[in-house]
Parts: C-alpha cells; sequence; structure tokens
C-alpha cells in the first residue's frame, strides 16, 4: 500500500511545495524495491507514497530525505504551513513531526495515517494516547545510533567552553581593539552535573572525560532496561568508569549544591517540565553555569531570569527556549553570559543525512508492506 510521509514545523510563507517525479515507477532504482515498481506497473497501480513536510524550520531535514529518495519516482515530496496541516492531512500516511503538535483533534482527521515519528527523539507535541486509539503507531528515531547524540553533547561542550571563556566578552575586545581581555576559565577541575543520563548524556560525558573534570549524574533507573539503544548490556558496566557520582532524582539538589556547571539532557514530559526551578537554582553554587541541549520547558523561566538578575547564577547557555523561534528581544539575552544557539545541537551533516536516511527508508517500507525498522516505537 502506499504511504506519505508528513514532516511537520512553523507556518511560513507558502502553502505547498512540492517535488514531483519524472518518471514512471518501474525506473527507479535501489536495491529491494526495483521489482517492486515492475510489479505495481504490470498490476495497474499507480500508489504514490507522498512525503510531506510541514514548515521550512530546520530545513535540512527535508532537504536530506528528498535527496534520499530522489531515485524513488514513486516518492512525491511536499511542504506544507503549519497551520494548513489540519485541511491535508488526511491525505497521508507517515506523519514525521518537528515541533508540530498533533492533538487528538489533528490526529483525528488523520484517517490514513499508519506511523507519526520524529525527525530525532522529542515527542512531547504528540498525543500518544490518541494516536493509538486511532490505530497509529508514535516512534522516535534513536539518537545514539544516528549521530544525533553526539552532535548535541559536542553542542553542549561548545556552550560550556562559550560560557567558560566569555564569549560575548571576547567578542567586545576584538571590536575595542583590547588584546588579554577577558580572563577565562577553563573545564579542567571543574565538577559537572548531567542531569539525564540518557544517549546524549552517555556521549556527553565521554567526550568529557577528557577535559579532567570531575561528573555527577542523575538518571530516574539506573537499569539495564534503560539504557540508551545501540548500549548493550556489557557495555553498561562501563557507566560507573564515565561518572563519579550517580543518583537518583532524590539526589538531585544534593547534586546540584556539588556542581559548577549543570547539563540537562533530560525528555520533556509532565513530571520533568520547569524541573529547574527555583528550589534548583537556589541549590546550585554561587555563579555556576546552566547549559540546555534539551527542551526549553526543562527550565522555569522567571526563576532562571531572577538568578541571572542576582548573579546567583553565572552563566546560560541554551540551544533551546521557552518559546521558537526565540524572541531577540527577551530580556534574559541583554546578559553578557548569556549565550543562546537557534537550535541546531542536533543539526550536523552526520545526524540529519543518517536520519533522513531513517525516515526515507520508513517510506519505503511502507510502500513495500514491510515492517518498520530503524525506529523505536513507543505505542
Amino acid at each position: 500500500m502506499a504511504g506519505a510521509v508528513f514532516f511537520l514545523g512553523h507556518a511560513l510563507r507558502c502553502t505547498v511545495r512540492r517535488a514531483l517525479p519524472s518518471c514512471s515507477p518501474a525506473c527507479f532504482l535501489g536495491a529491494g524495491y526495483s521489482k517492486m515498481a515492475e510489479v505495481t506497473a504490470e498490476n495497474g497501480y499507480n500508489h504514490i507514497t507522498r512525503v510531506l513536510f510541514c514548515g521550512f524550520y530546520w530545513s535540512a531535514s527535508q532537504k536530506y530525505t528528498r535527496e534520499y529518495l530522489q531515485n524513488y519516482p514513486f516518492i512525491q515530496i511536499d511542504e506544507v504551513a503549519l497551520d494548513d496541516v489540519p485541511d491535508v492531512i488526511d491525505k497521508y500516511h507517515i506523519c514525521v513531526v518537528k515541533n508540530r503538535r498533533m492533538d487528538s483533534k489533528v490526529i483525528a482527521k488523520a484517517v490514513q495515517m499508519k506511523l507519526i515519528m520524529q525527525f530525532g527523539v522529542g515527542l512531547e507535541g504528540v498525543d500518544i494516547d490518541a494516536a493509538t486509539r486511532h490505530k497509529i503507531k508514535v516512534a522516535r528515531i534513536p539518537g545514539s545510533v544516528t549521530g544525533n547524540s553526539a552532535s548535541c553533547a559536542e553542542m553542549a561542550i561548545y556552550l560550556m567552553l562559550g560560557l567558560l571563556r566569555k564569549q560575548k566578552e571576547m567578542d567586545v575586545a576584538v571590536k575595542q581593539k583590547n588584546l588579554g581581555e577577558p580572563t577565562g576559565d577553563t573545564l579542567l577541575g571543574k565538577t559537572v552535573l548531567i542531569l539525564g543520563f540518557g544517549a546524549i548524556g552517555v556521549d556527553l560525558a565521554k567526550r568529557l572525560r577528557s577535559f579532567g573534570v570531575k561528573i555527577l549524574a542523575i538518571k530516574r533507573r539506573w537499569t539495564s532496561d534503560s539504557l540508551p539503544a545501540g548500549v548493550s548490556n556489557a557495555q553498561s558496566d562501563g557507566f560507573d568508569g564515565l561518572i563519579d557520582k550517580k543518583g537518583g532524582p532524590e539526589n538531585m539538589y544534593e547534586f546540584a549544591s556539588e556542581a559548577d556547571i549543570v547539563v540537562t539532557c533530560l525528555t520533556l514530559t509532565t513530571e520533568s517540565a520547569g524541573i529547574v526551578d527555583e528550589k534548583f537554582l537556589s541549590h546550585m553554587r554561587k555563579g555556576s553555569l546552566l547549559v540546555n541541549v534539551a527542551r526549553g520547558g526543562l527550565l522555569e523561566y522567571n526563576s532562571v531570569l531572577h538568578h541571572l538578575e542576582s548573579g546567583n547564577l553565572g552563566g546560560l547557555g541554551i540551544d533551546v527556549a521557552w518559546t521558537e523561534p526565540f524572541d531577540p528581544d527577551d530580556p534574559i539575552l541583554k546578559f553578557p553570559n548569556v549565550l543562546i544557539t537557534p537550535h541546531v545541537a542536533g543539526v550536523t551533516e552526520h545526524s540529519y543525512r543518517t536520519m533522513a536516511k531513517v525516515v526515507g527508508d520508513c517510506a519505503l517500507q511502507l510502500h513495500a508492506g514491510k515492517p518498520f525498522s530503524g525506529i523505536e516505537i513507543v505505542n
């Protein structure tokens, strides 16, 4: 049965952008699918699997998926504006969400939908219960096997170093032709708390080891069944070699008081939303740094602003924000010890091309009536 892939995001200028195949179903390439195309043509079926990206942010996702599928003319690629999603979602079979919320009303209109998936791991915007009621599978792409978690870990280190070396002040010094200013600091000898020890947390710990830091980690369950995809039971024994001290949610405030830098790597859920609040920030050391490469909703905005104003928080580095796109006039950005990047932690050539392949393969698998692979189904 033919399927379609649907990418969701913010609305911009146009309603639909479309790339149509220029040849018949029998002319496409690819091992395992050319024979299927011949059978389709012989039987007189002209099913087209349409790939629909909603919104135009994170444009490399649709670009690389389009490139991966360019030799498969039974795949049609469209892009749609955010506000138009409810009007067209009934035409598609796979929905790949970016930051588009998929509530029960939208899902109810997805009468042909077979799979809702993320171009990455975050599924907080998807009503999984509603999807389950409508017999729609919901899935993420495991970050540990695509390079996404490694990319996010590198961004966390980038933000840490930027704060320690006072990036904004260095920019001013260059413009003012000053030399030898400002005086920064090093990661060497610091204590780093990783809040959430999933795929990103593990990759971050691996990379931090060479900087000579002490690593603390908080994880809800330190069991083999909660390991990131791609980490075997035998490898889990190496966790103790990666970290110096591990704890659960009950240790969160204790560990915060010991850390020079806190990095949030948690999945956003109803339980974790606003977890970095007034109480947590009050337990952090005066002058310590906070880095967030997970989801903006993990940080309670007013509390973060208050602790920046008081000087208790020594610096903030975020790749994700409370509202996106982030307001360039937001008061938080006025501080010289705040760095923000435009939600690009996972946006690297390696991770995006790997995830584009997973998405493309899911479309091909649906078209061929084969089981999905390369994804983690959560319902």
